[in-house]
């Protein structure tokens, strides 16, 4: 869970009721993850254990249904991603041979206005900062969603967050990420096709 977000801190944001979210989600996605990198990792962070922070193994958990989906994923409803393990899982990650690009999943609070909104980041995420928690950065990019409003109780409002709304996000999320990596094997199969016909 990370801290609330101001305007400036985000490169791109749409609300996962939006009409086309998924396809324009995954339009972006699709331009700035990149899905032909040999060591792409997903890292859903969060707790199961929370309504509202539990976007990130939600999500991870979506995703591995997806059983064509060929990157690693870390964090799930079964196996999250949290502040016990994400010390550790940086470092693994870290210690790899091929340096893996890390796309960090998470839930955010936010402005009451605009629970609901998912985001997209260049850079790390720091998660715990939320909830006061010293953890370490992780991602090269980061998606999250914010889930409920911020600036005091934290630990209630995470507690007391629609199950529905993250849910619902979650599915979202995981959907558009699917459909970008599917999109972007298409455009290589008929990137491939064309070539050979020439």
């Amino acid at each position: 869970m990370t801290l609330p977000i101001s305007n400036s801190a985000f490169s791109y944001a749409l609300h996962y009721q939006d009409s086309g979210a998924i396809w324009r989600l995954s339009s972006f996605l699709l331009e700035h993850i990149p899905f032909q990198h040999e060591n792409l990792v997903f890292c859903c962070i969060g707790s199961d254990r929370s309504t509202g922070d539990a976007l990130g193994p939600l999500t991870g958990s979506l995703l591995s249904n997806y059983i064509s989906f060929p990157y690693t994923i870390i964090g799930s409803l079964d196996k999250p991603l949290h502040a016990l393990n994400l010390k550790e899982t940086v470092e693994s990650l870290q210690g790899q041979t091929i340096s893996p690009f890390v796309v960090a999943i998470d839930a955010c609070l936010g402005e009451q206005q605009r629970i609901g909104e998912i985001l997209f980041q260049t850079g790390p995420l720091l998660p715990g900062k939320a909830v006061k928690k010293e953890l370490p950065p992780i991602g090269d990019v980061s998606i999250k969603g914010i889930v409920n409003f911020g600036g005091f109780m934290e630990h209630t409002i995470l507690q007391t967050t629609r199950l529905n709304v993250t849910y619902e996000m979650s599915n979202r999320i995981a959907r558009a990420l699917y459909l970008a990596w599917h999109r972007h094997s298409l455009k290589n199969m008929h990137d491939r096709n064309y070539n050979r016909h020439y």
